[in-house]
């Protein structure tokens, strides 16, 4: 048994949509008839009062709506796989959101006032600021022109302006750590957690499909046997009839046979409501890929239960992967290393701020070859800058380095806390399904037995040592016991869906 992943089939009809499609206009005809109240002649009964409840018949492959067909759909066009890819997208923004700290940052401001014939002022700055991944170090250039009657003399430059080319450098709080870099690895890491969320996301749907559609096929079982049940209840009513019409049999016993068809044909109306709504149910997981709602129509019929046996080399592999590769083990594996990044920067945030900037100055027009070499850039012009602070107590950076640390212990307690229940469940759904297949083989020792026990009552019927009541009673018992049958293998096929969901994949075997 391998994982069956199913592509995301954005565009075009999969192939589970063309059967769902011819399914629908083979129902066509069906339809019109139902709407104008004709109905197609059945053919009569045998009058075989010794007929049994046959094997399941093969199934015409044209109706079967099979579990492939519905993973094709639901994978390719289900508007909660399409929204659980928007996690990925989302968590992709984020990053590009938080690579804008590093974009480079162009300054530009100009100011001038001129009253009554004087130039107060004239000021032109320039500033290109690059912000640098190793040291948090800022690489800088920038021109500025500063003239006029009444500009500070600090900044006033010569009429050609000031280049400066330099750098800044954090020397303490910020050198290994800063608050953009710890966004951008906190947002890289949240990329792996929003991939895990949705691959989670997408096997929550499967599973949900899965079990409605396993719902479906016990419904259909159900409804499939009754009517059978009915139809050999009538047939017996119809034979019994003529044997008390030709005196070879007691009228009482008609009215016994007729009985017991009432009350099985009360069933079959009961269990055909109960179709329907399963079949309902189901449709909620069928989209076309016009994002319209698709119903599975009534010819459709669901394929037989297959129920693959998990080997003990398989169940191994789901248990490794589940304690590895569980997308709730990967989220919160993200969120660990998201926070060690965050409780990284709180810790830097506890030295001082030391910032040094340095600048190499130059007259603006410094590409000029005739300008003497004491205003080009060189040691002799410089602008040099240091700035410092530190809280002296720090009980802001030590509380959130505290809470940080906090969030986690909290976070691997609840991963290790997770392991452990996902491990157990993988456990628990593996033991359920061996349960299933010892109650099945049972089963089918008890319905060959129930058949043999209603075929001897037959015979001792024929022989005038019986009565109806006790073969009513044998075939009410048969049919019970192949609609529990139906119950085992439709819980089977849903505990291995649940197998592989708590394993953290999806799996759907198949020829």
């Amino acid at each position: 048994m391998r994982p069956f992943i199913y592509p995301n089939q954005a565009f075009g009809l999969s192939g589970g949509f063309l059967r769902l499609l011819l399914l629908l206009i083979a129902a066509w005809p069906a339809n019109i008839t139902q709407s104008t109240g004709q109905q197609l002649p059945a053919s009569p009964p045998a009058l075989n009062h010794r007929r049994q409840i046959a094997d399941p018949q093969p199934i015409d492959t044209a109706q079967i709506f099979s579990l492939r067909d519905l993973a094709e759909i639901v994978f390719a066009h289900h508007p909660i796989v399409k929204q659980a890819a928007l996690l990925s997208a989302g968590a992709q923004a984020k990053v590009l959101q938080a690579r804008g700290g590093f974009d480079p940052m162009l300054d530009a401001g100009f100011n001038r006032k001129v009253f009554g014939g004087t130039d107060y002022y004239n000021k032109w700055a320039n500033e290109l600021r690059v912000p640098l991944w190793p040291g948090g170090i800022d690489l800088k250039a920038g021109y500025d022109r500063y003239v006029g009657t009444y500009v500070n003399p600090e900044t006033q430059t010569p009429v050609a302006g000031l280049a400066g080319v330099g750098l800044a450098v954090p020397l303490g709080q910020g050198l290994l750590i800063d608050a953009r870099r710890s966004t951008l690895r906190q947002a890289r890491i949240l990329v792996t957690a929003a991939e895990a969320d949705r691959v989670k996301q997408i096997n929550e749907v499967w599973l949900q499909a899965a079990k409605d559609y396993w719902n479906w096929y016990y419904a259909y079982q159900q409804a499939t046997l009754i009517q059978e049940g009915v139809n050999l209840a009538e047939t017996r009513f119809q034979a019994i009839s003529r044997r008390v019409d030709l005196g070879d049999q007691a009228p009482i016993d008609s009215v016994e046979a007729r009985i017991i068809a009432q009350d099985r044909l009360v069933q079959a109306e009961q269990l055909r409501v109960e179709l329907q709504n399963a079949r309902l149910i189901l449709s909620n997981h069928l989209w076309n890929q016009n994002a319209q709602p698709v119903e599975l129509p009534e010819r459709a019929v669901p394929q037989p239960a297959r129920l693959d046996n998990v080997s003990a080399q398989e169940f191994g592999r789901l248990t490794d992967q589940a304690a590895t590769q569980h997308p709730t083990l990967l989220r919160l594996g993200a969120e660990i290393r998201q926070l060690g990044v965050e409780e990284r920067y709180r810790r830097e945030l506890l030295k001082p701020r030391i910032n040094v900037s340095g600048t190499l100055l130059s007259r603006g027009d410094f590409y000029r070859t005739e300008l003497p070499p004491t205003y080009d850039f060189g040691c002799g012009n410089y602008r040099l800058g240091v700035d410092f602070a530190f809280p002296l107590f720090l009980r802001q950076q030590r509380g959130q380095l505290q809470q940080a640390r906090l969030q986690v212990q909290e976070t691997v307690l609840e991963q290790q806390q997770s392991q452990r229940t996902i491990l157990n469940q993988v456990t628990a759904t593996y033991n359920a399904l061996r349960a299933y297949e010892r109650q099945l083989a049972v089963q089918s020792l008890t319905i060959a037995n129930q058949r043999t026990l209603l075929q001897a009552e037959l015979q001792k019927y024929d022989l005038g040592e019986s009565t109806i009541f006790l073969i009513n009673s044998r075939e009410s018992k048969l049919i019970d016991l192949l609609i529990k049958q139906e119950g085992l293998r439709a819980s089977y096929e849903k505990s291995l869906a649940e197998l592989y969901y708590y394993a953290g994949t999806r799996s759907l075997t198949v020829d």
